[in-house]
């Protein structure tokens, strides 16, 4: 593809509406989607993730119109060599290891709730790295930019446009769908969230065996095991009091 210096922002503005309402619900929607509705939060929640998602996503096409426009056709074309592909897996895999991470009752803030906002804020951001000839053409037109400002200026407009599109209902609609069966049957609360968070390492792995296939199972396994070390040790706190003198009560998914 040649690059175009001359393209105009408004040019730039629709291409990434093209890839907003078309390849983006496709792609996104089975990361963002699964981790909406197996979190099955209220109302704020399903706001806020659907803001850091495509917040990420609108950061993330600011930052690669910024190192087009610094690297030129280098950095385009290792982004081509697939190592988006990891970067979603990565993403991936911290959302599932963050839905399995063991909640314990009347925790209050701990670090796994003030994290919570960076799993989708990561997956927004690393699902803009899959190639797509929109992508390719801003990311050609942003290299033949004169500076790093205007690779960023045609990152950021290009990212807007992806904004517009059908993830900011489809985000809600799955945290409201989960949110429901939840209210319905308590019981459903942790399978949920364990089986999103399965479905969600499955599909890093696949991504990440895109990259290299050696690397899937080995980052799986690592990733679980992380989370089964934390409920094995949250098992034992619970076995015996604490300095308080109070037993820890942890949520482990129970048949009704």
């Amino acid at each position: 593809m040649t690059p175009d210096p001359g393209v105009s922002l408004a040019t730039v503005f629709f291409l990434g509406v093209s890839l907003g309402l078309t390849a983006c619900a496709v792609t996104c929607l089975p990361f963002i989607g699964t981790w909406a509705f197996g979190r099955a939060g209220g109302e704020r929640e399903r706001m806020r993730d659907t803001a850091l998602f495509l917040g990420g996503r609108l950061c993330a096409y600011l930052g690669l119109g910024a190192l087009a426009a610094a690297l030129g056709g280098w950095f385009v074309r290792e982004l081509a060599g697939g190592v988006g592909n990891l970067a979603i897996g990565l993403a991936g895999l911290h959302a599932a290891a963050w839905l399995a991470w063991p909640r314990r009752a009347h925790a209050g803030c701990t670090p796994a709730r003030r994290l919570s906002g960076l799993s989708p804020l990561l997956m927004g951001a690393s699902l803009t790295l899959i190639p797509c000839a929109p992508l390719a053409t801003l990311l050609a037109s942003a290299a033949a930019a004169g500076s790093v400002g205007e690779g960023a200026l045609l990152g950021g407009v290009f990212g807007a446009g992806t904004v517009l599109t059908p993830m900011l209902l489809l985000i809600p609609a799955a945290s409201s769908i989960g949110a429901r069966m939840v209210q319905e049957q308590r019981w459903l609360a942790d399978w949920l969230r364990l089986g999103a968070a399965l479905v969600l390492a499955i599909i890093a792995a696949v991504r990440i065996g895109y990259f290299d296939p050696s690397l899937a199972l080995p980052l799986t396994l690592a990733a679980a095991l992380v989370v089964l070390l934390r409920h094995v040790r949250l098992r034992g706190t619970a076995a015996s009091p604490g300095a308080t003198g109070q037993p820890v009560t942890l949520h482990f998914p129970r048949h009704r």
